[in-house]
């Protein structure tokens, strides 16, 4: 603890000195109240991946389950992990390398929802594949909706890889999906 002169501190966290915290990759932090202590091992928590938290990126689906979808997202290194494949609804994992895309597709009665967790890219849509008249730039946070039989594409155009998650109305992959990468997805899609 640091000695500050000519203060009364009732309380040891009282004072606004900083007290280093050292986890990868964090600032120091400044605890003014006692409150705040606990917030801050909370946000350490959440923002350390370590084995012992990591999840197992399988097919969980027709079983309730609740994941911190922006950690399992990030995890994941595949093309593409079915993560919850239920009657009505599936959410995948994807991970698009720079340069990459999804490819260009269509999907008659399914609608799709695309949220980029890491990464930037292009978002491109149209009513044929020939006539892409919709496009917007997408980065961290930006969320994607596809109405069915739109065709569609998202490209990374970021210098590292594009993670994201995607949620199918209903279910357009097996249960248990892994595609370990595009080619692999492609051969599998035919």
């Amino acid at each position: 603890m640091y000695y500050v002169p000519y203060a009364y501190h009732p309380y040891p966290y009282y004072s606004n000195v900083p007290m280093y915290n050292y986890v990868r990759g964090m600032q120091p932090v400044y605890w003014a109240y006692p409150g705040e202590v606990e917030y801050a091992e909370q946000y350490r928590y959440w923002q350390s991946l370590d084995e012992a938290r990591r999840i197992e990126l399988k097919d969980y689906g027709r079983q309730p389950f609740v994941v911190n979808i922006e950690e399992a997202t990030k995890q994941n290194s595949t093309f593409r992990t079915a993560l919850w494949t239920g009657s009505n609804l599936q959410v995948t994992l994807m991970s698009i390398d720079v340069g990459g895309d999804i490819g260009l597709e269509v999907h008659p009665d399914v609608d799709q929802f695309l949220r980029i967790e890491e990464g930037q890219g292009i978002v491109q849509m149209g009513d044929s594949k020939d006539s892409l008249t919709f496009q917007e730039r997408v980065y961290d946070d930006y969320a994607i909706m596809v109405p069915a039989g739109k065709w569609h594409n998202v490209t990374n155009t970021g210098d590292k890889t594009l993670k994201l998650y995607t949620i199918y109305a209903p279910p357009e992959h097996p249960f248990g999906t892994v595609h370990r990468t595009k080619a692999e997805a492609m051969a599998a899609e035919e």
